[in-house]
């Protein structure tokens, strides 16, 4: 009778605690929050994954992720995921039970230099089961210890690590579980939570539900809050940085990585009204498909293309938009129109008229010196014919106004002008186009390519003529299909060719940091960020490929143009010198009408002279020894030496000559 009834008081018991279940789990009023909106309102990146475990399996096995971790750099940025990657692996279980619950993690400026990460898990009804705290403690072991402490109105958790000295805090807000290293963070959310500032944000909001989900995780920006993260990294000023920060306010992308290791983000990014009237322009513009790569060499850095339906359509939005600020809309016209009564032409039909449905920025790797970047502004002509009508006519108008003569010279069946017109593009088009400023300028097939230097000029069109463009790389065609085809606003960079620009100008300091990481910079070849109107909205692109980095090497590393080595040095014995010493390096005038060319000694002596004519050595040629003797003397004829070169030393006597 005795085991009967104990047997019915536990059965009792059971079906006591099965209601108590069915009530928490079926029954019990729904007051679930949601997650977003535990997030502090500063927040400069939100991750979120409805499938954390699962997602996180698939990072953590890539190449991309095993390789990145060998970097101390990457390695330091991802801290606080790497605990995170290691309670994962040490509670797999536990984990496992809570897959297929949201997981949001953001970012947060803690400091100028620092940064918090804050983690949000919705553990919808068990979040009411007592026991679920209770089960925390287990696992806990000896290098940890558990404390309480309440703020206001909810208890906080605070795990203290004895090993690495550092606490983590967590907190349970209705069915959220909060935590972070940073317990500012903590406080910050439960002070928001009833009134919270992001999560009903109309702007976010209207990102957040045009992104779908792919295979990982979305990912969301908060551009109001990217500059100071940025400044985590540099001091100095960047004008980049500022623009995106004012002219963007929200990108929500999904993520997926694909066998080969590609990553690739789809979404939206919706801009500011208040700032640049440039994005509105082109949102307005419609769209247009990406023909510079044509044109545009094979060892392009950077590409930045600007499309549109047309560039007359283009313009008139931006001119419209513009009005929104009177004084610089006023500005502007006043500026477009002393222009045009100077030079007696008219903007719109000169320039205007025949731009087609793309203008584009291209930064090249250098043909010429290793510490400067070659820049050049394209803009594809709806008839090339009537463009050179037109340029024509605003050249001899130039010539009639300004006291400026240039002769315009032919380079390999193209011809090079001079537009000096100061500070037009910056009128014409904004200040992103500013650097251009009295450019030279080629008609190159269907395209008008600008350039400050004559020489970027002459080195597009080599490679034009030797067919070594974006358009013939195989490597480009394959990755431009990972886009759409036509689009308002897309970014190329090849990035082995855009780090060994940024090493060659940068300074020793950061010379040494871009070599340390070399590898881990490189092995991400391409990359690629497109942007395409739809509804009020950009719909938004983002591809990074990732790649084996002695791959990369291998494959990526673009041809130069090969240079003469630099003469060595003079044998003191002259019967040692041989007709090498006339293998002259190139020189490259950037003044295309000037009639001599000339470099000095550091002592200011001049080192060698040479005349020419339309940019090209020819006629005389001398070279001088420091003291001011002759060295060397010659003759050239449209950049080739002729005639009889001869070689003295010092005292004037000749030691060697050669016939051409």
């Amino acid at each position: 009778m005795t085991k009967k009834r104990i047997l019915l008081g536990l059965l009792a018991l059971l079906v006591l605690y099965l209601c108590y279940l069915a009530y928490i789990f079926i029954l019990s009023p729904k007051t679930n929050l949601q997650s977003i909106y535990l997030i502090p309102k500063d927040a400069v990146f939100v991750i979120e994954s409805e499938k954390p475990v699962e997602s996180w399996k698939k990072i953590g096995k890539s190449e991309t992720w095993q390789h990145l971790q060998k970097n101390g750099y990457f390695a330091e940025l991802t801290e606080n995921i790497q605990k995170v990657d290691t309670v994962f692996n040490n509670n797999h279980r536990l984990f496992e039970f809570f897959d297929g619950r949201s997981l949001f993690i953001s970012i947060h400026m803690i400091s100028k230099k620092d940064y918090g990460i804050f983690y949000v898990l919705d553990l919808k009804r068990i979040a009411k089961l007592k026991l679920l705290k209770t089960y925390l403690n287990t696992l806990l072991n000896d290098n940890f210890t558990l404390s309480k402490r309440n703020y206001h109105g909810h208890e906080v958790l605070e795990v203290y690590d004895r090993r690495n000295k550092e606490t983590m805090y967590l907190a349970f807000v209705k069915n959220q579980l909060v935590a972070s290293y940073t317990h500012t963070l903590v406080e910050a959310s439960i002070d928001q939570y009833l009134e919270p500032v992001l999560g009903r944000n109309l702007d976010f909001i209207e990102v957040n539900k045009r992104v779908g989900y792919e295979d990982l995780f979305r990912l969301y920006l908060q551009y109001d809050f990217l500059d100071d993260y940025y400044k985590r990294f540099s001091d100095k000023p960047s004008e980049w940085m500022d623009r995106v920060s004012e002219n963007f306010l929200f990108s929500g992308f999904s993520f997926d990585l694909d066998r080969n290791n590609t990553i690739t983000a789809n979404g939206f990014t919706n801009i500011s009204s208040t700032n640049h009237h440039y994005l509105t322009a082109l949102q307005k513009s419609g769209e247009s498909k990406r023909n510079v790569p044509k044109i545009a060499p094979e060892r392009t850095a950077l590409y930045l293309s600007y499309g549109f339906d047309s560039f007359s359509e283009f313009y008139k939005n931006f001119e419209m938009v513009q009005q929104n600020n009177p004084s610089e809309f006023q500005e502007y016209q006043e500026g477009i129109t002393k222009v045009e009564k100077f030079l007696k032409i008219d903007v719109k039909e000169n320039f205007v008229s025949w731009i087609g449905d793309e203008i584009a920025l291209l930064q090249i790797q250098s043909s010429i010196s290793k510490g400067k970047n070659d820049v050049a502004l394209v803009l594809k002509a709806t008839d090339i014919d009537d463009a050179k009508t037109n340029l024509d006519f605003v050249l001899k108008q130039i010539k009639k106004k300004t006291p400026v003569k240039f002769k315009a010279v032919t380079y390999k069946e193209h011809e090079i002008n001079f537009l000096s017109i100061k500070g037009f593009f910056k009128m014409l088009l904004g200040n992103r186009f500013k650097e251009f400023d009295k450019p030279y300028f080629a008609l190159i097939d269907e395209y008008v390519v600008f350039s400050n230097n004559p020489n970027t000029l002459k080195s597009i069109i080599d490679d034009f003529k030797e067919e070594r463009t974006l358009s013939n790389s195989q490597d480009f065609q394959d990755f431009d299909k990972k886009f759409e085809d036509e689009s308002s606003l897309f970014v190329y960079s090849n990035i082995p060719v855009l780090y060994n620009n940024m090493y060659a100008l940068a300074d020793g300091n950061t010379k040494q940091k871009l070599k340390k990481n070399k590898d881990f910079i490189i092995c991400f070849p391409q990359t690629g960020f497109q942007l395409t109107p739809e509804d009020d909205l950009f719909k938004t692109r983002l591809v990074v490929n990732y790649e084996d980095v002695d791959t990369v090497k291998a494959k990526y590393q673009i041809q130069q143009k090969t240079v003469p080595p630099k003469p060595k040095s003079i044998p003191k014995n002259n019967n040692e010198i041989t007709e090498a010493i006339f293998d002259l390096r190139p020189i490259y005038p950037t003044d295309l009408n000037a009639k001599t060319f000339s470099r000095n000694y550091g002592n200011g002596k001049i080192r060698f002279e040479v005349e020419l004519k339309d940019g090209l050595k020819h006629g005389r040629y001398t070279q001088y020894h420091p003291n001011g003797t002759e060295k060397m003397t010659g003759r050239f004829r449209k950049d080739v030496q002729v005639g009889t070169w001869r070689y003295f030393d010092q005292s004037g006597e000749l030691i060697i000559k050669k016939r051409f």
